[in-house]
C-alpha cells in the first residue's frame, strides 16, 4: 500500500457511539491542498454538510483538513451547525490551520443532539496520534454498519491517490449515508481537480444503490497537495481517480446491510447515456427485482416492468433481457432457457443484468446495486435501539 506523500491519519473513541470503538477521525494535508467535494440532494441536509459547503468556498478550494465523526449524523437538531462550526474550527486550530480549512463530516443516526463537549474533549489526544502510517485507523472509524473496511489505491505518472469510503445502507447517492474521503499528492490544480471529481463520481457513486434511499450527509471529497511534485495530464488523472471511485462504490454495494450478491446492471443501445442510466437505475432500485436475484429467480419481466418505469420511451418489442450471459428475453418475449441451470448460476455472489434496446442507439451505462434480504429489514427495524 502506497500511499501519498504528505498527509496524516488519527482515529479515537471520543464516546459519541455506544460501543467502545474508535468514532472520530482525522486527515490533515502538511500543507494546503487544492480541494474539491460534492455533497447530497437530499433537501434535508445535515449540519456538517452546511458548513462544509460554506468552508470549501470560503478557502477558494484550498483545505487542510477532514474531521469526521461516526455515530451520529448530526442531523434534524437544533445545534447542528453549531456543533459543526465549532469543532471544525477548533480542529483547525489545532492543526494550525485557518477555520474554514477544515471540512467537517458526520455519519450516524439523525435527529439525536451531538454533543460537542466529547470532540473538542477528544481533539488533543486525535491531533497527538496523527501519524503517516494511520489510514487504516481512520478507515475503520468512519464505519457504521459496515462490515468490512472500504479503501482503494492507484498510481498516475509518479502520484499516489487513496481513497476510504463508509456505507451499508440509506445508500442512492446523486451528488448515501455515505461517506468518501480521498488524497493524492499530485499537482492538480482547484478547478481542473473539482471538474475532475464531479465527472469521475457521476460515472462510480451516482452509479450505485442499496436501498434507494439519498442520505442526508453524503459528503464526497477530494485533496491534492502536489507533495510528489508529479503533474499528470488530466485525463490520466482522471481516469486513475474512476479506478479508484468505482472500487470504493462497488465495496459499498457489496457490503449493502444484509446482501448477499453484488448486481451489475448494463444497459446498452438507449439514446443517450443519461437514457440509459435513467433506465438503469430503475431496474436497480426495483425490489422485486433485488428479491427476485436473491432468490436466484430469473424472473425477467421484472427487468421489463423497472425499465418500463424509467421514463424513457423505447418500444418494448425491440428488448433483449440476459442474466449471467444467458438469453432469458429476445425481442420482449421469452427466450427458451433452462430455469434449473440458470438458477444455479444466480446463485453466484456476483450477477450480471443485461438490458439491450435493438437498434441504433449508442447510449450505455453500467449501475451497481445488491439483493434484498430479509437481514436488511432486521438490521434497519434496530438501527437506533
Amino acid at each position: 500500500m502506497n500511499l501519498p506523500r504528505g498527509y496524516l491519519y488519527s482515529a479515537v473513541y471520543a464516546g459519541i457511539r455506544k460501543v467502545a470503538k474508535d468514532d472520530l477521525a482525522l486527515i490533515v494535508s502538511e500543507t494546503r491542498a487544492a480541494a474539491g467535494a460534492v455533497f447530497t440532494q437530499n433537501r434535508v441536509v445535515a449540519g456538517p454538510v452546511e458548513v462544509a459547503r460554506k468552508n470549501v468556498k470560503a478557502a477558494r478550494g484550498r483545505m487542510r483538513g477532514i474531521l469526521v465523526n461516526a455515530g451520529n449524523a448530526n442531523c434534524a437538531t437544533k445545534t447542528a451547525v453549531q456543533v459543526a462550526v465549532e469543532t471544525s474550527r477548533a480542529a483547525a486550530k489545532a492543526i494550525g490551520a485557518k477555520a474554514e480549512e477544515v471540512l467537517p463530516a458526520s455519519t450516524g443516526v439523525i435527529g439525536v443532539e451531538l454533543d460537542a463537549k466529547l470532540i473538542l474533549d477528544a481533539l488533543p489526544r486525535l491531533v497527538a496520534g496523527l501519524r503517516p502510517d494511520r489510514f487504516d485507523d481512520a478507515a475503520r472509524a468512519i464505519m457504521t454498519t459496515d462490515l468490512a473496511m472500504k479503501t482503494a489505491f492507484a498510481e498516475v505518472k509518479g502520484a499516489r491517490i487513496a481513497g476510504m469510503t463508509k456505507g451499508s445502507g440509506m445508500i442512492h447517492p446523486r451528488m448515501a449515508t455515505t461517506l468518501g474521503f480521498v488524497m493524492t499528492d499530485a499537482v492538480v490544480a482547484p478547478e481542473a481537480l473539482r471538474t475532475a471529481l464531479k465527472r469521475a463520481c457521476e460515472k462510480t457513486y451516482n452509479r450505485i444503490s442499496v436501498d434507494g434511499d439519498t442520505s442526508t450527509n453524503d459528503t464526497l471529497a477530494l485533496l491534492a497537495n502536489g507533495a510528489s511534485g508529479a503533474r499528470p495530464r488530466v485525463t490520466a488523472f482522471e481516469e486513475a481517480l474512476i479506478e479508484v471511485l468505482e472500487s470504493l462504490a462497488k465495496q459499498i454495494v457489496k457490503d449493502g446491510e444484509g446482501a448477499k450478491k453484488l448486481i451489475t446492471i448494463e444497459v446498452e443501445g438507449a439514446t443517450s447515456e443519461r437514457a440509459a442510466e435513467k433506465i438503469a437505475r430503475s431496474i436497480a432500485n426495483s425490489p422485486l427485482v433485488k428479491t427476485a436475484i436473491a432468490g436466484s429467480d430469473p424472473n425477467w419481466g421484472r427487468i421489463l416492468c423497472a425499465a418500463g418505469n424509467a421514463g424513457i420511451d423505447f418500444d418494448p418489442r425491440r428488448i433483449d433481457i440476459d442474466f449471467q450471459g444467458v438469453p432469458v428475453c429476445r425481442g420482449g418475449l421469452a427466450a427458451d432457457f433452462s430455469e434449473d441451470e440458470l438458477t444455479q448460476k444466480l446463485n453466484a455472489a456476483e450477477c450480471v443484468v443485461k438490458f439491450t434496446i435493438r437498434g441504433r442507439g449508442r447510449g450505455k451505462a453500467r449501475f451497481w446495486t445488491c439483493d434484498f434480504t430479509e437481514d436488511y429489514i432486521k438490521i434497519n427495524g434496530s438501527y437506533r435501539t
